[in-house]
């Protein structure tokens, strides 16, 4: 995770990772139902939440993040749910790409710290830059009335509705619960866990930072209830 944050945050949520994922999504009508990408899409949630678990670097946790939600999609489009799928790759994009600019801003006033063990107390020195990352992450695990909810919840729904065999529900169901505790992990070594590295430069004066910041906030929340 050595490129930029302006580019993570373009790249790793909504452009060159969701590519291949549209281009699925636009020939859908050749998929149909299908079993490989199912499987495949199955162990890619599951593999990619647990990873993402046990790392401590604060971009490659986001990353993993990113294959997991993009797991999650092309397991509804095997499923033959492609409008479900269409619309959590735009509301992914929307709270992905703020994750990525308050995990580079964090980065940035912590001399270029990349580990989650050595950024601490964010919430004392960044507290507007904190609230719309654990607003985000909230939105990431589905809490209600963001725009990850509306469109994880109908996925699920859809999911859980469909006659498959037991052992994707349940892999299904860790994944949705490795998503809660990696958020929470974050969460806590970001704001709850003091930090090891003393921060040389404190505050929110860069309005120049926090303007996309605030911009992109402000449709994670409404973007799902609009589209919905």
């Amino acid at each position: 995770m050595a490129a930029p944050t302006p580019v993570s945050s373009l790249v790793h949520s909504s452009t060159l990772v969701t590519a291949g994922v549209y281009l699925l999504i636009r020939f859908n009508e050749l998929l149909d139902i299908n079993i490989y990408l199912l499987l495949i899409s199955t162990l890619t949630l599951f593999i990619s939440g647990l990873s993402a678990n046990y790392e401590f670097d604060l971009k490659k946790i986001i990353a993993l993040s990113t294959l997991r939600q993009l797991g999650v999609i092309i397991l509804s489009l095997s499923l033959g749910f492609y409008e479900l799928a269409f619309f959590h790759l735009i509301s992914h994009a929307i709270f992905k790409s703020l994750l990525f600019l308050c995990a580079g801003f964090f980065i940035h006033q912590n001399e270029y710290f990349q580990d989650i063990r050595f950024i601490g107390g964010a919430g004392y020195l960044y507290p507007l830059s904190s609230l719309y990352f654990v607003g985000c992450s909230f939105s990431l695990c589905g809490f209600p009335f963001l725009s990850g909810f509306y469109s994880k919840d109908l996925i699920l729904e859809a999911i859980f509705i469909t006659p498959i065999n037991w052992l994707v529900y349940v892999i299904i169901f860790l994944g949705v619960i490795f998503t809660f505790i990696y958020s929470i992990r974050l969460v806590f070594y970001l704001y709850l866990k003091p930090g090891k590295w003393v921060s040389i430069t404190v505050g929110e004066s860069d309005l120049i930072i926090l303007f996309p910041i605030r911009s992109l906030f402000l449709i994670s929340i409404s973007i799902g209830s609009i589209f919905r």
